[in-house]
């Protein structure tokens, strides 16, 4: 699985996190939840903010395709 990508953080004079996927605000973070982050970010921060916004993959996509739901779209 490849790495997420297009994900950025931006920390706010308040305390709080905005953590953006493609430009738009994916999650905000606020008070321990964003000091939490902020001392977890350095490690590898693609797959970080990927996991605290809950927007990556999961290894089904490919099963979700051909579902009977899906297939007229």
């Amino acid at each position: 699985m490849p790495a997420p990508a297009g994900f950025s953080y931006t920390e706010r004079s308040d305390g709080s996190v905005v953590i953006t996927h493609r430009g738009r605000a994916a999650t905000t973070l606020r008070g321990a939840r964003a000091a939490e982050f902020l001392s977890e970010v350095d490690s590898n921060p693609q797959l970080v903010m990927a996991r605290w916004t809950g927007n990556y993959k999961r290894g089904n996509e490919r099963q979700a395709r051909s579902h009977p739901r899906n297939r007229g779209r």
